[in-house]
This record gives structure tokens, sequence and C-alpha cells, in this order.
């Protein structure tokens, strides 16, 4: 097995069982456990995981890193695509979320000269070492475990900016909500910056198509494109192109 496809296999472990030992690991993967161990330094050093004397874990249920780990790959491979619409000297906002965090950091690898606007104070230190990408980050109340910007300061601070593509994560989805978010203060947030773009393209990985989030992020209507994987419910597919609205899959 390759490094990135362990990465990956491991990641999908902890997310089921949260804690895993590096001499069980070395056991699942047949491999040394000095190289389970160099594995998980990596997946440190990217802020997916957190290392404890002879053990991985991940962080708390509601930190970004823990959401980053579930779905690795598939949400990688959704930045991959999302960032193929980008172009070189653009200027965008891109919202919290681990979707949103690897697009961010994929752009900022890919494409020149580009101008990020963001909420997500995690968002601006992913990408921070990229010497080509300009980072705006818009003050507000922080939200510690999201480590996200809400509330009416960064209404005010965005109402400075009018950009052509806004990227968005997003909760759950039903026909009758729209897209749902799980925290009233940033779904405020999220329709406000909405507000100063041209484009709302949302990233996020199929699971969330089967579930709903408690408040309302976004109207489908205000949604101009979806990018997500192929096991989207096939309902939830034909509803959005139904409404004029493009859906791209991995």
């Amino acid at each position: 097995m390759k490094m990135s496809e362990r990465h990956t296999k491991i990641l999908d472990l902890l997310t089921k069982e949260e804690k895993i030992e590096v001499a069980k690991l070395s056991n699942i993967f047949r491999v040394s456990q000095v190289t389970i161990r160099k594995d998980l330094d990596q997946l440190e050093n990217k802020g997916l995981i957190m290392r404890e004397h002879g053990f991985a874990t991940l962080n708390s249920k509601d930190d970004i890193n823990n959401r980053l780990a579930y779905n690795y790959d598939i949400k990688q491979k959704i930045a991959q695509l999302a960032s193929e619409d980008v172009h070189d000297g653009e200027t965008l906002m891109i919202e919290s979320g681990s979707c949103c965090a690897l697009l961010a950091l994929q752009i900022a690898q890919t494409k020149k000269d580009i101008t990020i606007i963001t909420n997500s104070a995690f968002i601006a230190d992913y990408v921070r070492k990229i010497p080509q990408t300009k980072i705006i980050l818009l003050g507000g109340e922080y939200q510690n475990e999201s480590q996200v910007s809400v509330g009416p300061i960064v209404k005010k601070c965005v109402e400075t900016f009018y950009v052509d593509k806004f990227f968005i994560g997003t909760d759950g989805f039903s026909e009758v909500s729209g897209f749902t978010g799980n925290d009233y203060m940033r779904s405020e947030t999220v329709r406000d910056m909405a507000k100063q773009a041209k484009q709302v393209i949302v990233v996020t990985d199929s699971s969330k198509f089967n579930q709903i989030g408690v408040v309302n992020l976004l109207p489908t209507q205000n949604i101009t494109s979806v990018v997500t994987d192929n096991n989207i419910p096939n309902c939830c597919e034909s509803y959005l192109i139904e409404q004029g609205i493009t859906v791209k899959k991995i």
C-alpha cells in the first residue's frame, strides 16, 4: 500500500474509533511501528490528527481539524475539481469548513496572484506559507473551535468587497429548506457574505445531502453550482438541476 493510501485508511479508522494505538496500526497495515510513526507525524503536521504516547487521536468533534479528517480523500478531490473554475489573478471569498479549507489550499498551490477573502482564521493560517496568495481576513466575533469570525462586524467588513465567486460548505440539504447549517451565527454570516458575490458555489461531500441542519443557510435559488462526489442522492441531484444549478461530481 502506498503511503498516501495508508494515510487515507488511517484517517478512516480514526473517524470511526477516534483513538487508535500505533501497535494496532502497525499490525493492520503490516508495516513497522517506525513507519506508522512517520505517517502519523505527517498527518499531525497537516493538522489532521493529534499524537499521544503510543496513540493517535482526532481533535474534538466540533474542531475543524476533526472534520477535515472525515472523508479526507474525497474532500481533496472535490477541492481539486472546484479549483478548476478559478483563474489566475482572481479575488475570491471562501467561507469556513473542511472542504473550503482544502479548496483554499489547492487554489493557493496551483493558481497565481490570487486574493482570498475569508472569515476563517484556520484557512488564513492553512495557506499563509504560500507566497503568491494574498489573504484578507475578515474580523468579527471569534468562535474558538471552528476558528471563524461571525456577527455584525463581519457584515460591515465584507460590504467593502464584491467578488465573482463565493465558496461555501453546508451542514445539510432538503428540497423544502434548501441548504442548512448547524450554527445560527455562522449561517447568518454566510448570508451576509453571499450578498457580495455574483456566484455562490457549494463544495461538500455527498454525506451532507443525507442530513438537515438546524438553521437555514441559503435558499436553493441563491446557489449557482454544487461540487460534490458521485454518491449524491439521485433525487437531490435531479432537483438541483431542475432549479438551474450546475452539479459537478468527482
